[in-house]
C-alpha cells in the first residue's frame, strides 16, 4: 500500500501523538506508594529543567535540603533515588549492601563495556571479576614493598622531568597522568612506559578525552534517550570510537603475552588472567573470556590513572593557593624525612601532612555523585519504598561536606583531620572511595600513591603560580571526575 505525502504526514503525527500520550500516561500511572519525594517532573524531560547540567551535584545538594536525605529526581524518563548525608549513604551501601549493590545500567557504558570488566559489570560476572581483580592487585604488589618501590622509582622519573622546566611555568596534566598511569601499567602489563612514548601518550589522551566527553550534554542526552540519540553524531559516538581504539591496543598486548605465557612465572595481571582462562576452558559458564579481559584492563587503566592524578593536581593547586600550608607540610617533611626518600612508614609520624592529603581528597570531591547504583530487589528504606531496578545516586558530595562531621566544609582546612593536640583524627564520613561492596578496589594502592607522590614533590620543589597570575582559581572544572580548571604551575627546586 502506498500513501500520499499528506496521508504519510498525518500518520506520522498520529503515531507521535500516541507515543506522547503513552509517555504521559506512564508518568501518571507509574507511581509507587511511599516512593521518595522530589520535585514534580514534566513529561519526557522529567526534572531536567531544574538541573545544573554541568554540575548536577549542586542541584542535588540543594534539593536534599528541601526533601531530606532520601529523595527522587527524574532524569529524563529515568526515576532516580538520591541518598544524601553520611548516615544515610552508609546505611544503604553497608547495612543494606545486598539491596543496593548493583551497578546502574547506563546506556553509554553498556555500549562500551557490554556488562564486562569490573566497574560497569553486573551480577555474578561482577563478583567473579572483582574477586580476581583484588587477588591480582594483591599478588602483583598492592599493599606490599614491591609496589612501594615501583612508586618511588616512578617518583624519581617524575621529579627529573619536572626539573627540566627549570622553574618555568608548565601544565602538569599529562606528566601527572603518565606518572600515575605507569604504576597501574606495571601491574597490568608488567612494565612501564617512557613519558615520551607515542603509544602511551595516545592512550592517556584517549582516556582523558573520554572523561571529559562523558560529562558533555550529548553524552548525557544519549544516556537519557538512547533510542532517540543513538543515530545522531556527537560526543557519545566519539567516546565509543576512543574505547574501541583503547581496546584494540589491549587485545594486541595480551596476544603478545600469550606467545610466551608461563603459568609458573606470571609477570602481570594479564598473565594471571590468561592462565585462569586456560584453566576455565572446559567450564561452559565462562567468565575469563577475552571481552572481560579487554574491559577489565581498560577500566583499571582509566580508574587507576584518572582519580589519583586528578587528586594530586588538586593537591598542588591548593598548596599554591595556600602557601602557608605548603610551608608547614615541607617543615614536617624536613623534620621527619630529611633527605630520605619518602616511604609509607613515614606517614604515621606525619599527622599534619596526612591531614592535608585527606583534606585535599575531601575538598576536591572529584567523584561527587559516586557511580550510580541500582537496586537488586524491592527495598523498604528509611520509611520509603524503592522498587527493584531503580537508579540510586549515593551523593558523596553530601557526605564529604556533611556539616555534622566537618565543621566548615566549604573551606579547605586540614584542621578537619587534626585533634586539639595536632594528632591525626580519623573521620568516619571520609569515604571518597565510596563504601560497601562497590568500594574502589584500588583504594589501598591510591592511598600509597597519594602519600609518596605528594611528599616527594613537596620535598623536592616549592610550587607557585606563574608571575603573571594574580589569582589562584580553585573553582571545579567539568568532567566525569571533577578536575581543577586548566592552569600552569611553577616548580622551584628547594635545594
Amino acid at each position: 500500500m502506498h500513501f500520499t505525502d499528506p496521508v504519510a504526514a498525518l500518520l506520522s503525527c498520529v503515531l507521535a501523538l500516541v507515543f506522547v500520550i503513552k509517555i504521559i500516561n506512564r508518568w501518571k500511572s507509574d507511581k509507587y506508594k511511599n516512593f521518595p519525594p522530589g520535585p514534580r517532573p514534566l513529561p519526557i524531560i522529567g526534572n531536567l529543567h531544574i538541573l545544573n547540567l554541568k554540575r548536577p551535584y549542586l542541584t542535588l545538594l540543594k534539593l536534599s535540603k528541601e526533601y531530606g536525605s532520601v529523595f527522587s529526581v527524574h532524569i529524563g524518563l529515568q526515576k532516580t533515588v538520591v541518598l544524601a548525608g553520611y548516615e544515610t549513604v552508609r546505611d544503604a551501601l553497608v547495612n543494606h549492601a545486598e539491596e543496593f549493590s548493583e551497578r546502574a545500567h547506563i546506556p553509554l557504558f553498556q555500549k562500551t563495556s557490554k556488562g564486562n570488566g569490573v566497574i560497569f559489570s553486573h551480577g555474578e560476572n561482577w563478583k567473579v571479576m572483582r574477586r580476581f581483580t583484588l587477588t591480582a592487585l594483591r599478588d602483583f604488589g598492592m599493599g606490599k614493598r614491591t609496589i612501594e618501590d615501583k612508586i618511588k622509582e616512578e617518583c624519581e622519573s617524575l621529579l627529573k622531568n619536572i626539573e627540566t622546566y627549570q622553574g618555568k611555568p608548565f601544565d602538569n596534566t599529562t606528566i601527572m597522568n603518565a606518572a600515575v598511569a605507569n604504576i597501574i601499567v606495571s601491574i597490568v602489563l608488567g612494565h612501564r612506559y617512557d613519558y615520551e612514548d607515542k603509544t602511551f601518550l595516545r592512550l592517556l589522551s584517549l582516556i582523558n578525552e573520554n572523561f571529559r566527553l562523558s560529562a558533555s550534554p550529548m553524552a548525557s542526552l544519549f544516556n537519557m534517550y538512547p533510542t532517540l540519540f543513538g543515530f545522531i553524531p556527537g560526543d557519545h559516538k566519539m567516546m565509543v570510537k576512543n574505547v574501541r581504539e583503547i581496546q584494540t591496543f589491549i587485545r594486541t598486548t595480551f596476544v603478545e603475552h600469550l606467545k610466551d605465557l608461563d603459568r609458573n612465572d606470571q609477570r602481570s595481571l594479564i598473565d594471571a588472567f590468561l592462565v585462569r582462562q586456560q584453566e576455565e576452558k572446559p567450564d561452559p559458564h565462562i567468565y575469563f573470556h577475552d571481552e572481560n579481559l579487554t574491559c577489565l584492563v581498560s577500566h583499571l587503566f582509566a580508574a587507576g590513572m584518572e582519580t589519583t592524578s586528578t587528586t594530586l593536581r588538586w593537591g598542588l593547586l591548593l598548596m599554591i593557593k595556600y602557601p602557608e600550608i605548603q610551608e608547614n607540610v615541607q617543615k614536617e617533611i624536613d623534620r621527619v624525612m630529611g633527605s630520605t626518600k619518602p616511604q609509607t612508614e613515614h606517614r604515621r609520624h606525619m599527622s599534619y601532612t596526612d591531614a592535608v592529603i585527606h583534606e585535599v581528597q575531601r575538598f576536591a570531591n572529584i567523584l561527587p555523585m559516586s557511580l550510580p547504583h541500582e537496586t537488586t530487589m524491592d527495598v523498604q528504606f528509611k520509611g520509603y519504598f524503592i522498587p527493584k531496578d531503580t537508579y540510586v545516586i549515593p551523593l558523596l558530595s553530601s557526605v564529604l561536606n556533611d556539616q555534622a562531621h566537618f565543621e566548615r566544609p566549604e573551606e579547605f582546612n586540614p584542621q578537619h583531620f587534626l585533634d586539639s593536640d595536632g594528632k591525626f583524627l580519623k573521620k568516619e564520613a571520609f569515604i571518597p572511595f565510596s563504601a560497601g561492596r562497590r568500594v574502589c578496589a584500588g583504594e589501598n594502592l591510591a592511598k600509597m600513591e597519594l602519600f609518596i607522590f605528594f611528599t616527594s614533590l613537596l620535598q623536592k620543589f616549592t610550587f607557585s603560580s606563574p608571575a603573571d597570575v594574580t589569582h589562584v582559581d580553585i573553582s571545579p572544572g567539568v568532567g566525569f571526575t571533577v578536575p581543577p580548571l586548566p592552569h600552569r604551575i611553577c616548580a622551584v627546586p628547594r635545594y
